[in-house]
């Protein structure tokens, strides 16, 4: 998400999760909330009990669907088509916001003219969404504010990802929505501290902070703090590491807390990949099956199992607590990392406690500058907080944007780089369970949600089963260009005709096989959204 930047700066929540619930109007796109981030969907529950207006744009009839206003049911890979078409509605009714983008944007012109490609019949024919219903859902949300927009991984797992979130980014914008309590735009992240990997620099074209590389200045900066020489190229996103491994040109890889086996696309690519190295270290607090491959496995801990900080999706720093000691030969994470350093001979690892790291963090990155172990002992703080006094900041941009003025971004429609044909007919489309969480490497050790939810089920509308013979609960194949899984059809409306979708929480039946490892050529993120595949009785050739 931090290489999707634009007027908003790092891809963060430019608002904060209480905001949601005082919105007059929520567009919730990419985003199944009750099912990855149940907490947040409280939130939505809440703005609709209070009359708040619920917008809800997705392929699948989410658990959303039943509280939204409108919903907006887009072919999958259509988003950017939808949302140009809902503000060419906003601009030719005059429901945009002239002040604000008079006042606080720039090249207006420049998109207002690229709106003209997306008349409603367009939009309809390739959303698949009536236009009549596109214009209802652009009236509601431009005429009822404040207004928010939340979206996830449904938005940005495309090829075309970074034009969804521009696209979300112009909708703000064009309604004044952005830099005042419950608007915005608002990702939200997929794991615990997903933001604050993010925030410390665990991107390869930025330091802590999303300080640039690039940057003569920064890179001096860090050089003069950390006694070495630093490389101004960017690195390779972690989807270019495995071909560059496959290919040979990466000899060893050390992996920590990530299950690639499972969680990246064509898995069967990773698995090679992995194979060819010569060296593979994972570090983790359970044999995972990546770690499995590995020639040195160390244990990590878990959170109860030491000190140090994680940042939520709202910007929120948090203080993580030891409640007991490391499990046999465990060890922290950064410890871990420290103790590898020195015997390489690494200057600066001589750290005795994570809130050192933390007084480190704090000196060399602006935005964290004034958090400190002892401020957080009386709570969170969001992020920019760069001076001891400062209170933190709940909402971004209330004045300026990152860059100055927003930037309005003229925008195409652009397919997925998978279609179905004749060979593969359908969409497969990935999502989350509520029960299971990633790659299962925690929840399938839980006995209660394994009763709940125990394996891979493949959701698939009654017409396409009927079509393909396939009945409820039966075994079935899904096949792809990269590979095949087994698993048991679920026969359900909530996935439209011509979709199917699986989660990719369970070994034995990984879903990341089948899937798409095309890459957004700015984020570099994967098309785990769209990919084509076939459905077959287990056992048909």
């Amino acid at each position: 998400m931090a290489g999707l930047v634009t007027a908003f700066g790092s891809g963060a929540m430019t608002n904060s999760i209480r905001d949601i619930g005082d919105a007059a109007c929520i567009l919730a796109i990419g985003t199944n909330t009750c099912q990855a981030h149940p907490v947040i969907a409280l939130e939505l529950v809440r703005a609709v009990r209070h009359d708040g207006k619920l917008i809800v744009a997705n392929p699948r009839e989410i658990g959303l669907v039943h509280f939204a206003d409108r919903w907006l049911r887009q072919r999958p890979g259509s988003d950017v088509a939808l949302l140009m078409g809902m503000m060419r509605v906003i601009v030719d009714e005059g429901l945009l916001d002239s002040a604000f983008i008079e006042e606080r944007c720039e090249n207006f012109a420049a998109f207002k003219e690229s709106l003209k490609s997306f008349d409603l019949d367009t939009v309809e024919r390739i959303t698949g969404v009536p236009g009549e219903k596109v214009a209802e859902a652009a009236r509601i949300y431009a005429t009822n504010k404040p207004a928010t927009i939340l979206f996830a991984m449904g938005i940005t797992q495309h090829s075309h990802g970074t034009d969804n979130v521009l696209a979300i980014a112009n909708l703000a914008m064009l309604t004044g929505n952005i830099g005042k309590p419950s608007t915005g735009v608002n990702p939200l992240r997929g794991q615990n501290n997903v933001q604050g990997a993010c925030d410390l620099g665990a991107l390869p074209n930025v330091y802590p902070g999303y300080q640039a590389v690039t940057d003569p200045a920064i890179k001096e900066k860090f050089e003069t703090a950390w006694g070495c020489s630093l490389d101004s190229s960017p690195g390779l996103a972690l989807t270019e590491i495995f071909d560059a491994a496959y290919q040979g040109q990466i000899k060893a890889i050390y992996l920590i807390g990530e299950n690639p086996v499972l969680s990246d696309p064509d898995a069967n690519h990773v698995r090679a990949s992995l194979k060819t190295l010569e060296f593979l270290v994972v570090q983790d607090i359970f044999l995972s099956e990546t770690a499995q491959l590995a020639d040195v496995v160390l244990p990590g801990v878990s959170f109860a199992e030491k000190d140090g900080t994680f940042t939520n999706t709202e910007r929120r720093v948090q203080r993580v607590r030891k409640a007991i000691e490391p499990l046999g030969d465990s060890r922290p994470d950064w410890l871990i990392t420290c103790q590898i350093a020195q015997r390489m001979g690494g200057q600066g690892f001589d750290f005795a406690d994570p809130s050192q790291i933390m007084d480190e963090i704090a000196r060399f990155t602006p935005s964290l500058g004034g958090i400190t172990y002892h401020r957080l002992e009386e709570g969170g703080l969001q992020w920019p907080c760069p001076t001891q006094e400062h209170p933190g900041t709940p909402i971004l941009h209330t004045q300026l944007f990152t860059r100055g003025k927003g930037r309005f971004t003229p925008l195409e429609y652009k397919p997925s780089m998978e279609l179905p044909d004749d060979e593969y007919p359908l969409i497969l489309t990935t999502e989350r369970s509520l029960y299971q969480y990633h790659t299962g490497t925690m929840t399938r050790k839980v006995k209660g949600l394994n009763t709940i939810r125990g394996e891979e089920l493949v959701e698939i509308n009654p017409a396409d089963a009927s079509a393909l013979g396939i009945a409820d609960g039966e075994a079935v194949r899904v096949i792809s260009r990269r590979g095949e899984v087994v698993a048991r059809a679920r026969v359900t409306e909530v996935s439209p005709v011509g979709v199917v979708c699986m989660d990719f929480h369970f070994a034995e039946s990984p879903a990341n096989v089948l899937t798409n490892p095309a890459l957004d050529p700015v984020a570099k993120i994967p098309e785990f959204k769209v990919a084509a595949v076939r459905v077959e009785k287990n056992g048909h050739k």
